[in-house]
């Protein structure tokens, strides 16, 4: 380094951007150590450009291990460049924050030329041709992650692609786990339902663990969304092997965003976590529903997320404003079932309702409009994407039948029976095969039906059998344990159960998260011992899922690391379920919560632990047995337990009941009647304060 005419200083220099082979090496012992393929050239090409002669070097920074890293430029131009065009070296990532990504964009060109003529350090170097449809355009159908997407593309199929050389905040960095959740709504928010230019980079093969990935480079316009992620703090760019070709192709470009993103402290770089709060569960319970519902009717039309789509006509939404997720229900039609697990089977168009349902709604934002609420906690209402009423959308495709109580009810009646009708004219979805005769024919055997019904006679039953109240509820419905060869059966499965899981070698996690119907071995918390069980909801943020006992019928939410897979000796096949559903014959708990907690513990008081007899007074159409439930010494005209909740007035009769029903038990109904009448004039219980049913009744 020329400081003045007559002064000089002496510095090694690593060239920026690159690496040559080693040459030859002679150590203080006058050892010789041989020199990569190439190395010796490469010295003698740069001695024979640069030695004694007079250059301008660009000092950049240095190195870790503290050697300076700059630019050498020659007369003809930058010697690194002139190494690399001629197969003497490689390109290095660990440079390009010095250098920026035009500078890097210069030297890979170089590279390029040289691996193209296959120079020297290339000479075996084979060019990869892109494959037939590596680049299409596509419609972003769903965000799995900051890092991860699917696609649609004009053919209707899906593909998984993971954008080419970043990576979503890690979920195992305590500094950067917190901004996982931000980061996938930035892409969401800027992504779903858009069209999309597809290049496919690069395959990485399946590994222990990892499905097969697709490496693409997306660009939505003209900007670069890998990019965009990195710019906003919300992505980090991966180091590659030297080897690793899949890469994006404006790698260096990412590398400078992300130095700049650190610099002015962006996203999952900003010192400060962003303010996360537990997302509420409003459907978790029927009382949880309740609570939210007034709010959401008041509310008319509310902005919400569809988190997930379960069929062509029930989702999981979730509204930010309130930070709560919910199920919800289109109403006003009947769309056909779709398949939950591999033992089912969808009903005709099931499968094409949900497929519809997800190409306009997943992860799409919406407004609902909520009307009511199930028996179960899901919402009811109108569901609105760009305007348009999905209910509308669905029928009007041929893909759901109007439901014409709920239709009416809702107000929505006469636009979905136009939807319908057209639909039918054009012979859609499940019309396929649609005639006008069938409507005439239908209408003449529902007003034929709607007489019969009111004629079915139902026989009185005494059919008593003994049982066990395994679980019961604040809405009336019960779990029973019918008492015969299935409950010895049950009792030696148990014994063989626990005995399973006490051994080490048993103590094996499940493989991967629950999925919901799986039937799974699950660790009860009041106990510590293992039950079969039915996973029924996963909440796979905080990582617990919501089980049923099969056999006793209660049900809780545990960890995962509570459950483990079901051996096929304790499957359903080789012992069914034990516990039967079932509700109290002709009565209903009260509609208040703190009343409804009261018959609820008075049942607990006469049921625990305690084999009793209950007459199966009907089967209704879901297979659920109503019943009448009486102490074993009075099981014949004696007072039962349902009379009890009546008596002390924590349950009622309803006015609405099926014809046939009321006919077949005319006396016990007028008996639990006038037991209801004394209760009420006394006070009691639900009628303290006064009559407290349902307006409808």
């Amino acid at each position: 380094m020329i400081i003045s005419p007559k002064l000089h200083q002496q510095l090694v220099i690593l060239l920026a951007g690159i690496r040559a082979p080693l040459s030859t090496r002679m150590d203080a012992n006058q050892m010789i150590t041989p020199g990569d393929e190439y190395g010796d050239e490469a010295k003698d090409f740069v001695e024979a450009r640069l030695l004694q002669r007079t250059v301008h070097v660009i000092l950049l920074g240095a190195s870790p291990q503290g050697q300076l890293v700059g630019s050498v430029l020659h007369p003809a131009g930058n010697i690194a460049e002139h190494l690399l065009a001629r197969g003497y070296a490689r390109c290095v990532d660990y440079h390009s924050g010095l250098l920026g990504a035009s500078s890097m964009a210069r030297l890979r060109d170089a590279e390029k030329y040289a691996k193209d003529k296959q120079l020297r350090l290339f000479k075996d170097h084979v060019q990869r041709r892109k494959e037939t449809g590596s680049e299409f355009d596509a419609v972003v159908s769903r965000i799995l992650s900051a890092d991860t997407i699917f696609v649609r593309n004009k053919a209707g199929a899906e593909r998984k692609l993971n954008l080419s050389s970043i990576r979503q905040p890690k979920p195992s960095d305590p500094s950067q786990a917190p901004f996982q959740a931000d980061a996938k709504e930035f892409l969401r928010k800027r992504l779903i339902g858009k069209h999309v230019h597809v290049s496919i980079d690069g395959k990485r093969p399946a590994q222990e663990g990892y499905d097969e990935r697709e490496t693409a480079t997306v660009t939505l316009g003209d900007q670069n969304i890998a990019l965009l992620l990195v710019e906003n703090g919300c992505a980090s760019v991966v180091r590659h092997r030297k080897d690793d070709t899949d890469r994006s192709p404006i790698w260096d470009s990412l590398a400078a965003a992300e130095e700049v993103a650190k610099k002015e402290a962006k996203g999952m770089y900003s010192p400060k976590p962003p303010a996360s709060a537990k997302m509420a569960e409003a459907s978790e319970s029927l009382q949880k529903a309740k609570a939210y519902l007034s709010f959401l009717q008041r509310q008319k039309r509310v902005s919400a997320i569809v988190d997930f789509v379960a069929s062509g006509s029930r989702f999981k939404v979730i509204i930010p404003k309130e930070n709560a997720r919910l199920t919800f229900i289109l109403s006003g039609i009947r769309c056909p079932r779709t398949a939950r697990n591999a033992q089912e089977q969808s009903e005709p168009f099931g499968p094409e309702a949900l497929d519809f349902t997800s190409k306009k709604c997943m992860q799409r934002d919406v407004e609902i409009d909520v009307e009511d609420i199930d028996r179960v906690g899901g919402f009811i209402g109108t569901m609105y994407i760009n305007r348009e009423n999905m209910a509308k959308a669905l029928v009007e495709e041929g893909l759901a039948s109007v439901h014409a109580y709920s239709a009416e009810k809702m107000g929505h009646a006469n636009e979905l029976f136009a939807a319908e009708n057209r639909a039918k004219a054009a012979h859609k979805g499940m019309w396929h095969d649609w005639t006008p005769e069938q409507d005439a024919a239908e209408q003449e055997d529902s007003t034929t039906g709607y007489a019969a019904k009111n004629e079915i006679v139902i026989e009185r039953k005494k059919d008593y059998r003994d049982v066990v109240v395994s679980h019961s509820d604040i809405l009336g419905n019960l779990k029973l344990q019918l008492i015969g060869p299935g409950t010895a059966a049950l009792e030696e499965l148990m014994q063989s159960f626990r005995a399973f899981h006490i051994q080490l070698a048993n103590n094996k996690p499940l493989e991967g998260p629950p999925k919901a119907g799986q039937l799974v071995a699950a660790r009860f918390t009041e106990d510590e011992v293992f039950y079969r069980a039915k996973v029924r909801h996963v909440d796979r943020a905080a990582k617990e899922a919501e089980v049923l006992y099969v056999d006793y019928g209660n049900s809780e939410k545990i960890p995962w690391n509570r459950m483990r897979p079901l051996a096929p000796q304790y499957s359903a096949d080789r012992l069914k379920p034990q516990a039967v559903d079932a509700v109290w014959s002709f009565i209903k708990f009260p509609p208040d919560s703190l009343y409804a907690e009261d018959a609820f513990d008075l049942v607990a008081n006469l049921t625990t632990n305690r084999q009793l007899v209950a007459n199966v007074d009907h089967v209704k159409p879901d297979g659920s047995l109503m019943v009448t439930i009486f102490e074993p010494d009075s099981s014949v005209g004696g007072a039962s337990i349902n009379r009890e909740l009546v008596a002390a007035g924590l349950a009622y009769v309803p006015s609405k009941m099926e014809p046939g029903l009321r006919n077949a038990y005319a006396d016990v109904i007028a008996d639990l009647e006038k037991t209801m009448n004394e209760a009420m004039n006394l006070h009691l219980g639900m009628w303290r304060y006064g009559d407290t049913r349902p307006d409808d009744e």
